[in-house]
């Protein structure tokens, strides 16, 4: 397979879904060495998104209102904003990685992602974070609707919801394969390391 140009999208491992929140998800620990992997070996191809929180219901829009004001624990004025940062061990990585900040599921709603590796003349995203069926989801099918290829590392994508985290796998495995490869993180880093080995060498 030819790798050529491509980004690390690490979706969400932030504080406020690591640790005992309202939307803690536990099996964001067993992907984290996956996911630490990856963006230490290629930290300048990472970006780290992180979902923010409005300041109230009322700072949001539509259904997005309706949506707060179930989850007002969760809005900042009531979280503790360190919480809303990524974990620190994927911190300690930027720069060179890079965070971008986004208020819904998709990063790619406003465009500014979009411009960012339009300059870097990006062909393929590769995902992991969380959770699978929701920003893992958005993101994967963001990337696919401008033509990147999609690689989604299964064993470094996580969600609170076990069923439905697998039946987002088989969606984009099957439904997408075109466009979407589902892998193991090792297998990835074995080709992207081959790659970045033959680059070097030209």
């Amino acid at each position: 397979m030819r790798v050529g140009n491509w980004i690390h999208l690490c979706v969400d491992m932030q504080r406020m879904f690591a640790e005992n929140t309202p939307w803690h998800v536990p099996w964001m620990a067993e992907v984290s060495p996956q996911i630490i992997e990856l963006s230490s070996r290629f930290p300048e191809r990472t970006i780290f998104t992180r979902f923010i929180p409005p300041a109230s219901a009322d700072a949001m829009p539509g259904m997005w209102k309706t949506y707060y004001e179930k989850w007002k624990v969760m809005t900042s004025e009531y979280l503790p904003p360190e919480l809303v940062d990524i974990v620190p061990s994927l911190r300690k990585l930027v720069p060179p990685a890079r965070v971008f900040d986004k208020r819904t599921y998709s990063p790619w709603i406003d465009g500014r992602l979009k411009a960012a590796l339009s300059g870097d003349n990006v062909g393929s995203v590769v995902i992991s974070g969380g959770e699978t069926d929701v920003c893992v989801l958005a993101a994967a099918l963001g990337a696919v609707d401008f033509g990147y290829r999609v690689i989604l590392l299964k064993d470094a994508v996580c969600s609170s919801a076990d069923q439905t985290h697998d039946a987002s796998l088989e969606l984009l495995g099957d439904r997408f394969s075109v466009q979407v490869q589902i892998m193991e993180t090792e297998k990835w880093l074995s080709e992207a390391g081959q790659s970045e080995y033959r680059s070097r060498r030209r």
